[in-house]
């Protein structure tokens, strides 16, 4: 099966039990207080279901449109917009019956289920499989330095011993804390064996994000393939494990961060590539995916170590690893309001990228569990028809003892529900713009 079946394979399910969950978490807190839902649905049922059942005073089904799913509560102003039922006098057992707290906590139910989950998924993640990590002794020929880095005194081949005074055990993460939380001070070993701290100046993240330098610091690799995916560039051209890639565009490269940067600048146009294979020089023209991938993994020369947990300790990771997603992700939603973040935000392909191109089973659940704690804090954002625009009105209720006029919360959901979707189609539209024309 090729890779690109492999990742919407995932998708399709990572989507569907996340999905699911999120709309079972109101389900659940409409029926703890006796709030009917007549509807729900995985998936849209535009005009029509592929399958629905009717149990007990709910419709259960799966829709055609795989844009999402929704449960239907009576008396809700939601994506249904059931003016008719609004127009009728209000049932006890209908949302708009219930006290605040109670509508405020039926909507939060699906936010909150996927932060659970998230934080579930990722401390199994940490019981049965560990948390791996790159120590600066498993990294023998250290870091490759972004060109912004090196301007502040960084070199190819430094190890990052401490940021901001605590020691890092993780040399991957070192661009996380420069790139998502504004370090300040790194004190790094250069090859020569010097240690140095060098001061990062403020917000300097942004200078990085614009020159497109999304990983300041990423482990030498040597451009030597290890393995080739199937149905990618690489196959397609005869690239194998064992051979070593010596130039790109004529350009000589002796690391994959080099390839990667040649990559990045020429934003998915047709590579030339110059390689060894089987004591031979050859040469090719190779033109990335979508992705801007070309299908290999190469030979790691360093050594990860692997940390195992108790139990109890995977629950401290798992609420570790839970807030940290959140608080990164956060801290990089400020770069969708740049022009150039605007241009790379994607949809069902940047989220289909996000799986690996094999199927593993730790990948696809620590992805599902990214995806997970995402949902959360997008449905959480006060824009009406998201989650966070009913909770919205609902504090303001709660805050002034007056209810909104229900003209108001329906132009609102419409309003909200016009700007979802002219976000979805903005968002997958750069995905088939970045497909065919870059």
């Amino acid at each position: 099966m090729s890779a690109f079946w492999i990742k919407a394979l995932q998708l399709f399910l990572s989507l569907s039990i996340l999905i699911v969950l999120h709309e079972g978490g109101h389900y659940v807190t409409a029926r703890i207080f006796k709030t009917r839902v007549e509807k729900f649905f995985l998936f849209f049922d535009v005009k029509f279901a592929l399958f629905k059942k009717k149990i007990g005073e709910t419709v259960y089904g799966i829709g055609w449109l795989p844009l999402g799913g929704y449960v239907k509560i009576s008396g809700m102003i939601d994506e249904s917009m059931d003016k008719e039922q609004m127009e009728k006098p209000p049932q006890p057992w209908e949302f708009r019956s219930k006290p605040a707290w109670q509508r405020l906590i039926i909507m939060l139910g699906g936010v909150t289920v996927n932060l659970i989950l998230g934080f579930f998924i990722f401390m199994m993640i940490q019981f049965y499989w560990g948390k791996n990590v790159l120590p600066a002794e498993g990294l023998p020929d250290g870091l490759a330095v972004s060109q912004h880095m090196k301007d502040l005194g960084f070199q190819d081949g430094d190890l990052i011993l401490k940021i901001d005074g605590k020691d890092l055990d993780d040399q991957l993460q070192a661009s996380s804390h420069v790139m998502l939380r504004n370090a300040k001070n790194i004190t790094t070993q250069h090859k020569n064996g010097e240690v140095e701290e060098i001061s990062i100046p403020k917000d300097y993240n942004k200078t990085l994000f614009s020159a497109g330098e999304m990983l300041p610091f990423s482990p030498i690799v040597p451009a030597v393939i290890d393995s080739v995916f199937a149905d990618t560039p690489a196959e397609k051209i005869g690239l194998k494990k064992g051979d070593r890639i010596l130039k790109v565009n004529g350009q000589e490269i002796t690391q994959l961060n080099e390839l990667n940067q040649i990559k990045a600048e020429a934003e998915g146009e047709t590579l030339q590539i110059e390689y060894s294979s089987d004591g031979e020089i050859k040469q090719a023209a190779i033109t990335p995916d979508e992705d801007n991938n070309i299908g290999i993994t190469p030979q790691f020369n360093f050594e990860r170590k692997n940390i195992s947990f108790t139990f109890s300790e995977s629950i401290s990771e798992g609420f570790s690893y839970t807030y940290w997603t959140l608080r990164d992700y956060v801290a990089q939603f400020k770069f969708v309001f740049t022009k150039k973040g605007a241009s790379q935000l994607g949809g069902f392909g940047t989220i289909g990228s996000l799986f690996a191109p094999v199927w593993d089973w730790q990948s696809f659940w620590h992805t599902t569990a990214f995806i997970s704690i995402i949902l959360a804090f997008m449905n959480i954002l006060p824009i009406p028809a998201l989650d966070g625009g009913h909770v919205m009105f609902l504090l303001y209720e709660m805050i002034t003892g007056r209810k909104p006029n229900e003209k108001v919360l329906e132009i609102a959901q419409m309003i909200g529900i016009l700007i979802l979707l002219a976000l979805v189609v903005y968002a997958n539209g750069n995905d088939i713009y970045r497909y065919f024309f870059k």
